[in-house]
């Protein structure tokens, strides 16, 4: 298996940021957003990485990005090395696993769309009935289709987990306007890319987007979009509500922490080469199901 990349190390580039999993670096007006090979759980950064991890989640972002970029426009500029400025252009290592894109002002919620019943909000409902203050049916179980999506915003946490909050508060945050053009454009996106993932076997039971302003105040989709990293992606054929389902997501990951018995404390337990493997393979399969191509990974990679 090639070796992950971790971090990237562009001595005349300006690093804006190293994230949890993903590196940016300054353009004129512009930024150059690496996915590296770095993983994340229970926010924590994982050991070792996942190899090709940044290619795939880089190309399905882009795959989602052009598909609907006739529904809501989008941050890329360029997703070839060539077209990058100087000195980004120079680094190899960038190849596949980088876009440049617009400079935005980001707004500050994440605009989560849920099909399913799951997670977090499998929590709250067993709890509340309801999720982000969105009342549903008595008598529903983990993992169960909801009459229709619905959407719920989650604030942004720079350290920590994000949380889930109601419609209202996020109106009281970005404004009742945007708040609503942000719920429509999320649930907008999600059914049609739902639409379409359910024709190739996968269910995406929810997803989560992010969106900004450019300089003419247009919303503008940006950050990722319908990843491993930021949906619930579940194999169409063996899905049955009731309980957990299989995952092409890093669920699986999750579900192997949960089992070692790890207190979700710093540092996680390293990942055996299994997990690792399992963890791409998953990965890789949604790539295949959804883009209609087998990713060759070593030559994306290498540039």
């Amino acid at each position: 298996m090639a070796e992950a990349l971790l971090a990237t190390s562009i001595p005349s580039g300006k690093l804006v940021s190293r994230g949890k999993v993903r590196d940016i670096y300054a353009g004129d007006g512009s930024l150059i957003l690496v996915a590296t090979d770095r993983l994340s759980a229970f926010d924590s950064v994982l050991s070792p990485g996942i190899p090709g991890r940044g290619v795939i989640l880089t190309r399905l972002s882009t795959f989602w990005f052009r598909r609907f970029a006739d529904r809501v426009p989008n941050h890329l500029l360029a997703t070839e090395l060539d077209e990058f400025p100087p000195p980004y252009r120079d680094h190899p290592e960038l190849a596949g696993r980088s876009v440049l894109v617009k400079k935005l002002r980001g707004i500050p919620i994440e605009c989560v769309a849920r099909g399913y019943l799951a997670g977090s909000g499998w929590t709250e409902y067993r709890g509340a009935g309801k999720v982000c203050g969105v009342p549903l049916p008595p008598g529903l179980t983990e993992s169960a289709e909801l009459p229709e999506p619905i959407f719920t915003p989650a604030t942004k946490a720079t350290d920590g987990h994000d949380e889930n909050i109601s419609f209202e508060r996020a109106a009281g945050i970005v404004g009742v306007e945007t708040a609503t053009r942000l719920r429509d454009l999320t649930l907008e996106l999600y059914g049609a890319a739902a639409r379409f993932a359910r024709e190739r076997g996968i269910i995406i039971a929810d997803t989560k987007f992010e969106f900004g302003f450019d300089d003419d105040g247009r919303i503008v989709w940006m950050d990722e979009a319908l990843t491993p990293d930021s949906s619930r992606f579940w194999p169409a054929a063996g899905y049955e509500p009731g309980g957990a389902q299989a995952s092409f997501d890093k669920q699986y990951v999750r579900d192997w922490l949960l089992a070692s018995g790890w207190n979700k404390e710093p540092p996680a337990p390293e990942l055996p080469p299994e997990v690792v493997e399992g963890t791409l393979a998953r990965y890789l399969e949604a790539y295949r199901r959804l883009t209609g191509e087998d990713l060759a990974l070593q030559g994306a990679a290498g540039g």
